[in-house]
């Protein structure tokens, strides 16, 4: 399986109803997308403060490489990264293998 983390921090523009549009698309990816196993939407409540603006997380489970691969280019991939990219300031991604 394969982990694929964003860290997202969005436009100050960006008000509730984009960030709650942006979330269903990405929760709607399992059902979408044939090896998309999971995702998770999570909001930073850290009271650490050293987030550095990054304030919602995406976390995503693939079954495995091919998995990955086929969601990169998929069109509904690609119809996410419409909405999405607008909304963002910066963003990191991060992948791992479990």
């Amino acid at each position: 399986m394969i982990r694929h983390i964003l860290l997202i921090k969005f436009k100050q523009s960006v008000d509730s109803s984009q960030i709650d549009t942006l979330r269903a698309l990405f929760e709607s990816m399992p059902s979408k997308i044939t090896g998309v196993v999971a995702v998770e939407w999570g909001v930073n409540d850290s009271e650490e403060n050293k987030n550095k603006g990054y304030t919602h997380s995406v976390l995503m489970t693939f079954d495995n490489e091919e998995a990955r691969q086929h969601y990169l280019p998929h069109a509904e991939h690609d119809q996410l990264k419409e909405v999405f990219r607008p909304l963002l300031e910066d963003i990191l991604v991060f992948d791992y293998q479990i």
